[in-house]
């Protein structure tokens, strides 16, 4: 996404996910999982493994990755990348953190 085109979406404070987890954000095509580690970063990816399509939100998150429930295929948070010997991406959303709340890059005006 152009920078200068991003919408940025306030989908909750911080503490409304629990550490380490994710929440779902559903738009319009796609549902989002939005993580948040230990350490309080946040990421966010399409909620679907590169696999078979596994609810990504619904996996285990560990340090900065997230393991598919389905297959366990452990999942980059940063870069969506299937880590080694798996291959394959789930696509990352630009998410950042103002004030304890969470901001979500949803579209393009």
């Amino acid at each position: 996404m152009d920078g200068s085109m991003l919408v940025w979406m306030d989908i909750g404070h911080l503490n409304d996910i629990p550490r380490p987890g994710s929440r779902v954000v559903t738009t319009p095509g796609i549902d989002i999982a939005v993580f948040r580690t230990a350490d309080d970063r946040v990421f966010a990816l399409h909620d679907r493994c590169p696999h078979k399509a596994g609810k990504l939100s619904q996996g285990i998150v560990h340090g900065d990755s997230v393991t598919c429930p389905l297959h366990n295929w452990v999942i980059g948070l940063e870069d969506g990348q299937a880590k080694e010997p798996d291959e394959g991406c789930s696509r990352t959303v630009p998410v950042r953190l103002e004030d304890g709340r969470i901001l979500l890059a949803v579209g393009g005006a």
